[in-house]
């Protein structure tokens, strides 16, 4: 049986403000299920920034390095796992997640489409002592949809602003990663859900997988939860 993953804002109560110094509750969590049992918080995320603040994660993150914290509660008590940047650049980002203690729990690899080895962006994840999964983003039928309409794409984008939701003006985001005929993880654009198949695989990696995909998540309407100015 599946369980999936989901991305969202943590509930605000009045008076509450986000990045208003270290004492301010975290602002995002991931959402877990699995089977019939209901939905619950599985982590709060937040980015762990680097020497010269915010400024300086920001024009890191340019090049693909990304680096953030999954906390077991919005005040930062208990610290589940990180993901931090291994090597960025051309195009290609590795990245490790690491267990509260610093081990290692996978590595995650993105090459960007056309800068790496294909014209879809490829998404690898490696748990520790597992097999490696390689993904593609979208599929190759929705990309052929895709740039058959690029003539229209301005009038497209244009639509998807005013209806203040992005979605028709970004290209295919699905992946389904393979390993050895079996595919144990699926991204789904709807939701924006990360499904685990594979019975055993370790739900912080993909809590941290599913972050780290929302990182790149919509440039035309800048939602991407780690480039906050604030």
């Amino acid at each position: 049986m599946s369980s999936v993953l989901r991305m969202g804002p943590a509930p605000r109560t009045e008076g509450q403000v986000a990045g208003a110094g270290s004492s301010a509750r975290v602002g995002d969590l991931v959402l877990y299920a699995d089977g019939s049992a209901p939905e619950r918080v599985a982590a709060y995320v937040e980015r762990e920034l680097p020497p010269g603040g915010i400024p300086a994660y920001r024009a890191a993150r340019s090049s693909g390095a990304r680096s953030f914290v999954l906390w077991a509660d919005e005040h930062r008590r208990e610290r589940l796992a990180t993901l931090v940047t291994v090597a960025a650049g051309s195009g290609v980002a590795t990245y490790q997640v690491l267990g509260a203690h610093g081990e290692l729990i996978g590595t995650i690899v993105r090459e960007k489409a056309l800068r790496g080895r294909g014209l879809r962006t490829r998404w690898t994840v490696t748990p520790a002592g597992g097999r490696e999964a390689v993904g593609f983003k979208g599929r190759i039928s929705w990309w052929c949809v895709w740039w058959l309409l690029s003539p229209v794409q301005t009038l497209v984008i244009v639509l998807s602003l005013l209806s203040g939701d992005g979605d028709a003006a970004r290209g295919p985001r699905s992946i389904v990663w393979r390993a050895g005929g079996e595919a144990p993880l699926e991204f789904r654009s709807k939701g924006d859900a990360l499904r685990l198949h594979a019975p055993g695989y370790d739900w912080r990696l993909g809590a941290a997988l599913v972050a780290a995909l929302r990182t790149f998540d919509s440039w035309l309407l800048g939602k991407e939860w780690d480039d906050r100015r604030d």
